[in-house]
C-alpha cells in the first residue's frame, strides 16, 4: 500500500529519520544510512524529484529524482518532498503538511534533534508501518499529517 496518495498536497512534505528520542544526527553522523530505507523512499515518493542538500546527496547516488540545492528548504515550492538529515524543520514548520518519519527504534547521543513536536495536536498520526532494514532489524515508518 502506497502512502503517499495519487493527490498531490497543498505544501510541503517532509522525510526525516530519527531515533528514539528524536535526533537526526548522532557524532555528526547521519541516521539514514540503510540502503532498503532509501529504497523505500524511492518506492513511496514513486519516482517524484526528492530535493536535499549536498550532505544527503549520497545516499541517493545514481537516481535522476533527487534533486541538490543547498537552499532545498526555502526554495521548495507546494507539492515538493524534502529529504532533511541535518537541518532544523522549525522554521519552515508553516509549508510542511506531511511528515514522513523513519525511527530506528534504538537511541543514539544526538547533536540534532528534530524540532517539530509531532506529540502536539496540530500534528495527526495518520499511518504506521514497520520493516526490516538492512542495517536495522526494525524500522518504523510514521506518517504525520496537519
Amino acid at each position: 500500500a502506497s502512502l503517499v496518495g495519487s493527490e498531490m498536497c497543498i505544501r510541503d512534505r517532509v522525510i526525516v529519520c530519527v531515533d528514539d528520542g528524536m535526533g537526526m544526527l548522532f557524532n555528526h553522523r547521519r541516521q539514514s544510512r540503510d540502503r532498503v530505507l532509501i529504497q523505500r523512499i524511492l518506492e513511496i515518493t514513486k519516482g517524484k524529484q526528492i530535493f536535499m542538500n549536498t550532505y544527503s546527496a549520497e545516499l541517493f547516488e545514481g537516481n535522476e529524482n533527487i534533486c541538490i540545492d543547498d537552499d532545498f528548504l526555502k526554495n521548495a515550492g507546494d507539492g515538493d518532498i524534502c529529504f532533511v538529515e541535518n537541518e532544523a524543520l522549525s522554521g519552515y514548520m508553516e509549508k510542511i503538511e506531511k511528515i514522513i518519519v523513519y525511527k530506528w527504534n534504538r537511541r543514539y547521543p544526538a547533536d540534532l534533534y528534530l524540532d517539530i513536536p509531532l506529540a502536539e495536536n496540530e500534528w495527526q498520526l495518520v499511518e504506521s508501518y514497520d520493516f526490516k532494514g538492512y542495517s536495522h532489524e526494525k524500522i518504523t515508518e510514521e506518517v504525520y499529517e496537519r
